[in-house]
């Protein structure tokens, strides 16, 4: 822990955002007024200009050394209330941050930015009009991205606006995600709604909580219906959706297809079927009677050691059969999940799994970066978990870029998380036009994505102003089972709302 002496109390918010941008070169730290106690000492200056500018200065320190970094930028217009308020946050970033790479000789390469959608920031700027040029010196200049970040966001974009030629309109239409919350076992890094599925069905709450969600599904699917919504995709997520039986399956589909209006233009349906243990011959055949033939087959590593030491229940071997007997069913859209970082693993593990990708080809490879997520297991238990250090996983992640690029996948989408390893990074990878819309638009907030089921998130974005108000069913089944008929109530009012209706 880094206790960092402030020569002044701030607003709480100005507190927080400099407390991420502590955190980024720190395990942990925390700002504080009093000087006691604490192992390096900064101090700000700030000021708003009449022609729209705003100057800041950091002064940091440590050890009885010195670092200064002083910054202005000229804004086209003034701002109050709460436009101001951001900008000042994003000039003390900009310094502080500034003032700790002097210090550590760490160099940030996404800068100032801590959010998890950077993309986000760069459709932002496109849809004002700036150019690429442009847009590539504000976020180097501005927020203090490196040029190869820039150049990832840039790419990522460009073959987002392929996919989805019309993302700056899709708003008009409406995503739906469907949450599952069981699963074979709980892995350590989790915080998904995931529940042992075999003790869930035992006290009965599987087949109570399949019955709330057939319901859940016709109610809001007479809403959609009734407002002639047109629906952009569909994610089958949770937990595992197949860990339920194949006849479950088949019958969810049913009610899905029933209820939802427009079928024949839904452009994707997804089932994550990520746990290989889950997948048999008959749900992959309920899966190819509905013509969904996008799932996920997530090894994370294929390192059987690594496997038990996170709680998955399924061996190396059992990912590579599954793959192929998917394949073999004719499913010809695949995703797998690795992850970098995983305890114990190093570069010659992750070269094994990029080597072992390499012989199956998945159309997708989606390269998550370990996060210790506040909730999992890995959190809560940080001492038995050993880690790789920041250069090892940095090293790690730009072998995944060499190895996509040389096996001709393209990055298609990209999010961040709060404590990931190395400051880094979740890129999705595909084959040139297998990418997951639906991803993309989970990750650009660019239309209302409905949540139903367990733990289904519901983002109401405003198609008009792009506001975004969430509401979140609960992630556990009994509290579900319990709360479902008013959650579909509120979220009918959301949508009543949100269209005008």
């Amino acid at each position: 822990m880094k206790i960092i002496h402030i020569d002044q109390k701030y607003p709480e918010d100005w507190i927080r955002v400099l407390n991420h941008i502590a955190n980024l070169f720190f395990e942990d730290s925390k700002l504080k007024v009093e000087s006691e106690g604490t192992n390096m000492a900064v101090s700000f200056e700030y000021n708003v200009g009449d022609d729209s500018s705003i100057s800041t200065k950091a002064v940091l320190e440590v050890d009885g050394k010195r670092y200064t970094n002083d910054y202005r930028i000229q804004y086209e217009s003034g701002a109050e209330g709460r436009e101001l308020n951001i900008r000042m946050k994003r000039a003390l970033s900009h310094v502080f941050l500034d003032v700790l790479e002097q210090h550590t000789g760490m160099q940030q390469q996404w800068g100032i930015l801590t959010g998890v959608r950077p993309t986000k920031l760069y459709h932002k700027f496109r849809m004002a009009g700036k150019s690429e040029e442009e847009i590539a010196d504000i976020l180097i200049r501005d927020f203090r991205l490196s040029e190869e970040k820039v150049a990832l966001l840039k790419e990522i974009v460009a073959r987002q606006l392929v996919t989805i030629p019309d993302i700056d309109e899709i708003g008009k239409e409406i995503s739906i995600y469907i949450g599952i919350p069981f699963c074979p076992t709980k892995c350590a890094y989790c915080t998904f709604p995931a529940y042992a599925i075999g003790s869930n069905r035992k006290q009965g709450r599987v087949a109570t909580f399949l019955d709330g969600l057939h319901i859940e599904l016709r109610e809001m699917g007479k809403w959609l219906k009734e407002n002639n919504m047109k629906i952009t995709s569909i994610y089958w997520g949770g937990g595992t959706p197949t860990s339920i039986e194949a006849h479950e399956m088949d019958a969810l589909y049913q009610t899905m297809h029933d209820s939802f209006p427009h079928p024949e233009t839904i452009r994707e349906v997804t089932v994550e079927a990520g746990r290989p243990d889950t997948i048999t011959p008959e749900k992959l055949e309920v899966l190819k009677k509905w013509g969904i033939d996008r799932i996920s087959v997530n090894p994370q590593s294929y390192t059987d050691e690594t496997l038990k030491a996170i709680g998955r229940h399924h061996t190396v071997q059992e990912t590579i059969d599954k793959f192929w007997l998917a394949r073999e069913s004719g499913m010809n859209n695949i995703n797998m999940d690795l992850i970098i970082g995983l305890p114990n693993e190093g570069i010659e593990e992750f070269q094994n799994s990029l080597d072992e990708s390499a012989k199956m080809q998945p159309e997708s490879l989606t390269v998550h970066t370990l996060s210790f997520k506040r909730a999992s297991e890995m959190t809560r238990n940080k001492d038995k978990y050993k880690v790789a250090d920041r250069d090892t996983v940095a090293q790690m992640m730009h072998m995944a870029q060499v190895w996509t690029k040389e096996n001709e996948y393209v990055p298609y989408y990209l999010y961040r998380q709060k404590n990931i390893l190395g400051n880094l990074e979740n890129v999705g990878y595909s084959k040139a036009g297998e990418e997951s819309i639906y991803n993309i638009l989970i990750m650009e907030e660019v239309q209302t994505i409905l949540g139903i089921g367990c733990g289904a998130s519901s983002k109401f974005v405003h198609p008009e102003t792009g506001k975004i108000t969430q509401f979140h069913n609960p992630k556990d089944p009994a509290a579900y089972i319990m709360t479902f008929e008013e959650a579909i109530g509120k979220k009918i009012e959301f949508l009543d709302e949100l269209y005008k209706v």
